[in-house]
């Protein structure tokens, strides 16, 4: 079958008793069994049987089953959201000594989460230019765990050539670990790229319209051992799960994500493209205009769509921030790939904290406005921002 029929038409593992044909949200903690040997079996794992909604619950796991069909996967867990996604994947693959080969254009959690988070816990961030693959090359040590990066980063919208990543982390028996937010899995192969493990905020296209939190793992299986510290430790012992009634409205967003993404990235191109002709507007970046430096690369590695983020910037961050003021259509509002269109000035809210040099270091300028193109008429949302940019 094809991802959208599989998407909406893949089977509960147990039918429903009343015959539902959407999965049932199972908001309680426990689950009876028959027998002693029963309960034995389900907590050891020797049986499919849920035990504990904290590890483990009926309306998540038909959540990830259809994403594991979906993607092709081999393993799929999902957590309560994509930062708990991103640290649980790394908590997996890191320890004490260990080093991390990263970037500095990175969602700014993410980064705080490897420069200080992870640093007391002996684990190191090696921050490089990732689309230089020399530099990774000579920052890829005996004591590095992993190469991660964001397909797209956010809001510079930096691609790096995930093939060659990959190929220098396997040369160290290492995974390539790679943030997927801003391209669906349902979109490109990120396996046949070479990444071992996906990781992404399922809050964002797959929610449905900013309905519920969410962060996914999706584990190619190519290191065994990832899922099995995921499955036998980080699950039991972080308590990160998602719950259940996330799960079923992100479900439900799986059914729609392939109509919704594409009339959005369709938005996105068209807005983009028009926003060049705005003369208040002093650059635009998206990957979906020809003039990117990285359009060649994006459709090589995610084909004819480009996501749904566009960055501008105009003359000073005070223009940034009367730009905002003067919207009338598009909302304020933090988030990613919203039914709505949102702006936000990254500088001063999401990377607020980080001092001015370092946002110098990580591309983050006072002068960028981050779009999410929502699913309204494009040009509507065009016409809100020619008027707001006119102020």
């Amino acid at each position: 079958m094809k991802k959208q029929t599989i998407a909406i038409d893949n089977r509960f593992v147990r039918p429903d008793v009343y015959g539902s044909l959407a999965v049932p949200i199972y908001t309680n903690v426990s689950f009876e069994f028959d027998d002693a040997q029963q309960m034995a079996d389900a907590f050891t794992g020797r049986s499919k049987a849920p035990d504990y909604a904290r590890v483990e619950n009926p309306t998540v796991t038909n959540f990830e089953n259809r994403v594991r069909e979906l993607s092709g996967a081999a393993h799929v867990t999902a957590y309560n959201s994509g930062m708990a996604a991103i640290s649980n994947a790394l908590f997996a693959v890191t320890a004490q000594g260990k080093n991390i080969v990263s970037s500095r254009h990175l969602f700014g959690n993410t980064l705080a989460l490897l420069t200080t988070t992870l640093m007391p816990f002996g684990v190191k961030p090696k921050l490089r230019d990732l689309t230089d693959l020399d530099a990774v090359e000579k920052a890829v040590d005996d004591n590095t765990c992993c190469i991660y990066l964001e397909i797209v980063t956010n809001p510079q919208l930096e691609v790096a050539d995930l093939q060659a990543l990959a190929a220098i982390a396997h040369r160290k028996n290492i995974p390539l670990i790679a943030d997927s937010t801003v391209i669906p899995f349902t979109e490109t192969s990120l396996k046949d790229l070479g990444v071992d493990i996906e990781v992404l905020s399922s809050t964002k296209y797959l929610s449905g319209g900013g309905t519920s939190l969410g962060g996914l793992i999706i584990d190619y299986g190519t290191f065994p051992e990832i899922n099995k510290r995921l499955k036998g430790d980080l699950l039991f012992n972080v308590g990160a799960y998602m719950n259940p009634y996330s799960a079923y409205q992100q479900t439900l967003g799986l059914e729609t994500l392939d109509v919704r993404y594409q009339r959005q990235a369709a938005n996105a191109q068209h807005v983009a493209e028009g926003l060049r002709e705005i003369k208040e507007i002093e650059r635009v970046t998206y990957i979906g205009l020809k003039d990117s430096p990285f359009y060649e690369l994006a459709r090589k590695q995610f084909g004819p769509t480009s996501g749904a983020m566009i960055a501008i910037d105009l003359a000073s961050k005070e223009a940034c921030f009367k730009f905002i003021n003067s919207l009338k259509l598009v909302h304020r509002a933090t988030n990613l790939f919203d039914n709505r269109t949102l702006a936000i000035h990254p500088a001063s809210t999401i990377f607020g904290l980080f001092p001015e040099r370092q946002l110098e270091q990580m591309d983050v300028r006072q002068t960028t406005i981050r779009l999410s193109i929502g699913l309204e008429d494009p040009d509507d949302i065009l016409d809100d921002i020619r008027q707001a940019v006119k102020q």
